[in-house]
């Protein structure tokens, strides 16, 4: 994918980020997908005040506080789908296997998440969608999770019937993630064994159910700026309440396993688009972001528009240390949400 910004888009780039300010930082209103290509075609030396502009809008319309969250895998590997970039797919020959955590290891993960000072912790599972032994399971580690420590829970199974929708409902889970991945347009080239709009069916469930609906993608999997754009406004048209942003981190064995890493300005411009196009959003960085940006952009990041982080490990790829994040987080004195309990 060409990176090298077309003469034509360096004449508005003043206009794009005074559009951004009246538009976005003074009316609240998210840009349009084709003001959001814009955006993400700004040349590098524009990316400084493209920053200032969407941390800017991420303190108006979200506030200075930034929320911590821990994730465990309750069944990792073997999972049936074949999303290219998870090396949990059962379909490739990626040296992840399936693994399942029992109670007693889920409470503790969640134990040891609470002590970071995060206020949620998510349980996954590798799966096309739970079933009763999996849901079994969920609610055993829900109940003893709710008996040992303050924590909201979370939960991300894959997709959903209406009848799970409200059984995770009634456990008492907060929120619910199920990542759209990739644009429309470029779906059909990320996954074939479900659609897209499977994927949507289920956050719809769940944004209705009245559970926080978390929901974001990835990008850097060879996707068009277009197809980029496009992502952000169809997450700014689902109105989730938090939108975890993942940067392919290319998993060996995987058909995205020989991707280049996306670049650090890519990565930069891709955070600020985003929160221009959903100014209330939690945006939260996730996977790949060690990588892609290492410290200096994670700072940067955090002064762009992110405002939640998760700590620690993810399911399958290192992360950085608990302890370094939220250093970083008192070094640009920005204040831990505590934790609300809205269970």
């Amino acid at each position: 994918m060409p990176h090298d910004v077309d003469s034509r888009y360096i004449a508005p780039v003043t206009d794009v980020l005074q559009t951004a300010r009246t538009q976005v930082l003074e009316d609240g209103q998210g840009l349009t997908e084709d003001q959001l290509v814009e955006v993400l075609r700004l040349p590098d030396d524009a990316i400084p005040a493209l920053l200032e502009v969407a941390h800017a809008v991420r303190m108006r319309w979200c506030g200075p506080e930034v929320e911590v969250e821990g994730i465990v895998s309750l069944k990792t590997g073997g999972c049936p789908e074949d999303c290219h970039f998870c090396s949990q797919s059962g379909q490739f020959q990626s040296p992840v296997r399936s693994v399942w955590l029992d109670v007693p290891e889920l409470v503790r993960a969640a134990q040891q998440t609470a002590a970071t000072g995060a206020s949620e912790f998510c349980i996954v599972a590798a799966v096309r969608g739970p079933d009763e032994r999996l849901m079994s399971q969920v609610r055993a580690g829900i109940l003893a999770i709710q008996e040992a420590v303050d924590i909201n829970i979370a939960c991300s199974l894959g997709m959903l019937t209406q009848e799970q929708v409200d059984e995770l409902k009634s456990m008492g889970v907060h929120r619910y993630n199920h990542n759209l991945e990739a644009a429309r347009s470029y779906f059909p080239q990320v996954v074939t064994t479900h659609s897209y709009d499977e994927r949507w069916d289920t956050c719809q469930m769940v944004r209705d159910s009245g559970m926080e609906l978390c929901c974001g993608g990835l990008v850097g999997m060879g996707e068009s700026l277009e197809q980029r754009a496009e992502l952000a406004a169809q997450l700014a048209g689902l109105q989730p309440h938090e939108v975890p942003l993942n940067f392919l981190n290319p998993r060996p064995g995987t058909p995205f396993g020989d991707q280049p890493l996306m670049s650090a300005s890519d990565a930069l411009r891709t955070i600020a688009a985003f929160r221009l196009a959903m100014p209330r959003t939690i945006l939260r960085y996730a996977g790949g972001r060690e990588l892609t940006l290492g410290d200096l952009g994670t700072r940067d990041g955090l002064l762009g528009g992110v405002n939640a982080v998760i700590v620690g490990n993810y399911l399958t790829t290192l992360g950085r240390e608990a302890d370094e994040d939220l250093a970083l987080l008192v070094e640009l004195e920005m204040p831990i949400k505590e934790l609300s309990k809205t269970l």
